[in-house]
């Protein structure tokens, strides 16, 4: 279980949940709105939106990625911790910090593949545009910085794309914060495990007290 305390490693954890939390409320109302949009167009106006579908695709792109490490922060992914659950706590804690480093070594490549794939995209080929997606008005000096002068007609590639080292980035911030707090005894377990059934245990007992003491 997670102690309320705060830590110094965890200070920015509330300024990444708003980040994180706002963006996926907005990537979300934005593949509603847009989905909804194109329906209406396409069944009652014999129209529709041409970057509808990849803006959409794109989108959830950064929704998946992006909501991987709001769960990790959050313990919503889930796990198999049979064997973890019938260990003494020292060999539990031992086995849970050696799958943190697992995790830990596996978002970090996952990172640096992100970075290497990322980078050409604002080097040699910035020039590279969506197939569909319009430019932004508000975009327009990218050009001179990174298309050598030359107007994007499209959305360049780099922005969607940026969702892999973003992405990558946060969750290897988010397992390092939770294997900060496993080594501090304030988590027990990396997943989410059977922590939602405790907890809903602790609220039944609250609400009867004739069952404190059972089980």
């Amino acid at each position: 279980m997670q102690n309320e305390k705060a830590t110094s490693f965890d200070a920015p954890a509330s300024f990444f949940d708003t980040i994180e939390e706002t963006f996926i409320a907005i990537t979300l109302g934005l593949m509603t709105l847009i989905t909804f949009a194109n329906v209406v167009l396409r069944y009652v106006f014999q129209s529709g939106i041409l970057w509808g579908l990849e803006a959409t695709v794109f989108l959830f792109a950064w929704l998946v990625l992006i909501g991987a490490s709001y769960g990790v922060k959050k313990s919503f992914h889930l796990g198999i911790d049979v064997l973890l659950n019938i260990l003494p706590k020292g060999a539990r804690k031992i086995c849970t910090l050696i799958a943190c480093l697992a995790c830990l070594t596996f978002a970090a490549l996952l990172f640096k593949g992100a970075i290497d794939y990322w980078l050409p995209f604002i080097g040699k080929r910035a020039f590279l545009e969506t197939n569909d997606i319009p430019m932004p008005f508000f975009l327009s000096w990218l050009k001179d910085v990174l298309n050598e002068g030359e107007a994007y007609e499209k959305l360049p590639r780099f922005i969607p794309y940026f969702a892999l080292p973003l992405g990558m980035g946060l969750l290897l911030l988010r397992i390092l914060q939770a294997t900060w707090r496993i080594l501090r005894n304030q988590q027990d377990l990396l997943i989410a495990g059977h922590e939602a059934e405790e907890m809903l245990e602790a609220l039944d007992d609250k609400k009867d007290p004739d069952n404190e003491g059972k089980a």
